[in-house]
Order: structure tokens, then sequence, then C-alpha cells
């Protein structure tokens, strides 16, 4: 080999290095189907579409944000969020494949029927509906604001960082309240979810918490009941 062709052959030999050693890029479908590192396939719980599983209080993963369901993999992965069920398999995954997995749900459609829920935001609510009352007027003698305001009309969600709750469990939401009261999840945006907590009593969280599990899904699901009914 030649003193001038030295050169190109270091540059070559280290772009075959860095080609050998780079690794692809976590695949977020795959994690869901089929786990990584020792962690179970994400759809063993939440569903194979992320629908969730609200009998066993597994909570709807798809069309969430995607910035949102990072920052919670993140959260239990370093324990600032206390979730003895998916702490293990947060920590397995590592940085790259929690946002890979937290991307795929995000692109996956919502099941959620958002025009039908932003009509039940327009029904009058009653003082003694106490659930649907804290939705869509809040308790201001309490200084707690109406949960529509930040998660959007019949708890549809808003952007990347106010998830939907129509339709989620009713006993996740509840379990969720009460860990801002004990400071068992970080305070999200402006801080606000541990104050609103702290200021709700067991009975307005457990009935907040009804109101929006009973909320229609989807249309499909909306049909069903409206046909039982029939």
């Amino acid at each position: 080999m030649t003193p001038r062709s030295l050169p190109g052959a270091l540059a070559l030999g280290a772009l075959f290095a860095a080609a050998a050693g780079a690794q692809p890029a976590p695949d977020g479908k795959q994690i869901s189907a089929q786990g990584a590192n020792g962690a179970p396939a994400c759809m063993t719980c939440h569903g194979a579409r992320g629908e969730g599983n609200p009998a066993a209080g597994f909570p709807q993963l798809a069309g969430m944000g995607g910035r949102y369901l990072e920052e919670q993999l993140n959260a239990m992965a370093n324990g600032s969020r206390v979730s003895p069920l998916m702490a293990a398999t947060a920590k397995a995954l590592d940085p790259a494949q929690r946002l890979a997995v937290a991307r795929y749900y995000a692109a996956l459609p919502s099941p959620l029927d958002t025009d039908r829920l932003a009509a039940t935001a327009m029904h009058p609510a009653r003082p003694a509906d106490a659930g649907a009352w804290l939705a869509t007027r809040g308790a201001w003698d309490k200084n707690v604001p109406a949960c529509n305001q930040c998660h959007g009309p019949g708890g549809i969600g808003v952007g990347e960082n106010f998830p939907a709750l129509a339709g989620q469990p009713a006993a996740y939401i509840a379990g969720q309240l009460r860990a801002w009261r004990q400071g068992q999840r970080p305070p999200g945006p402006l801080g606000l979810m541990p104050a609103v907590a702290t200021r709700l009593s067991e009975d307005e969280i457990d009935a907040v918490s009804a109101y929006y599990a009973g909320l229609p899904k989807t249309a499909e699901s909306a049909s069903a009941s409206a046909g039982a009914k029939q």
C-alpha cells in the first residue's frame, strides 16, 4: 500500500467499523407485540390496538400524546411515578426503546368517538351529579377547575401533554388521583394535578372517575348500548 492510499484506507475502515457498530433503531410495534430485554409485550395488558382493558384496569394507550407516554415510561423507570406493575417493564427498556413504544402508540388511531364525546360536554350537569359537575364545571369553592378545561370536552385529551380520560377504567383514574395526593407521580404540566387531587374528597375522586369511565369510547359501543335499551 502506498503512503498516498493510506488515509483513504483508514477512512474506509473507520466507516465500515461505524456501520458494523451501529444498532438499528428500536421498533415500537415489535416491542408492543413481543416485548424486549425481558419486558413482556405491551399488548398483553393494553390490547392489540392499545385500546386498554377496562375490566382489568389497564388504560388505553392508542392516540395518546407521544411526549406524555414517553414521560410516563421514564418516570416509572426512574421511580418518580410509583407503579408496581409497570416499573420492571419500564426499567427493562432503554430510553430509545421507551421513545419508540411511545411514538408507536401515539400514532395509532384513538378508539374515542371525539364528536360524540364533545357533544356530551354540552349537556347541562346537575350539582347532584358530582362526577359530571366536577368534569364540566369544577368546584371553584375549593379552587378546583373543571377537568375538561385541560383534558378537552368529554375528556377527549388535548395535545401532547393532557391525556384522554374518556373510557379509561374508573379504578385507573381514581388510582392516579390518589397517587398524586401521595406524591407518587410527577406533578405534570403547570404542576396542577397534585393540588387538584388533594382538594378532592374520596367520594369526589370516585365520582369523577366513574363519570369519565362511563363515557362512550366509540360510536360502535354507543350504538350497541342504544340498541340494548330498545
